[in-house]
């Protein structure tokens, strides 16, 4: 598995509630397959033939710290990640700045 991309922010909510609340928001709109580990708090969305994102939510002194990193996890084809995705120009700022609105939609009360 190679990191494309990686990006972390505090959330000042307890971490059990920020981790469901970031659960129940993954993984919509395409099929994706998750892995939750509620005891390490990690979620882990996978869809497509490259594609996996994963988060971590752990106790920090503003609340809770998340992080997550976006992998490929390609077994075949790896070679062909970077071209269907244009060598991933300007993605790693458009990770920085999805997870930035999903660091703001968790701290905002329901």
């Amino acid at each position: 598995m190679k990191t494309l991309a990686e990006a972390s922010g505090v959330v000042a909510r307890p971490p059990g509630e920020v981790f469901e609340r970031l659960r129940s928001k993954l993984g919509g709109g395409h099929p994706m397959r998750m892995d939750v580990d509620r005891s390490r708090g990690f979620v882990a969305v996978q869809g497509g033939w490259w594609y996996r994102g994963e988060y971590r939510v752990t106790a920090d002194s503003g609340g809770s710290l998340v992080e997550h990193r976006v992998v490929n996890v390609a077994s075949r084809g790896r070679w062909g990640v970077p071209l269907a995705n244009r060598f991933f120009i300007g993605f790693r700022g458009k990770v920085a700045a999805g997870f930035g609105r999903l660091i703001e939609e968790l701290g905002t009360p329901e």
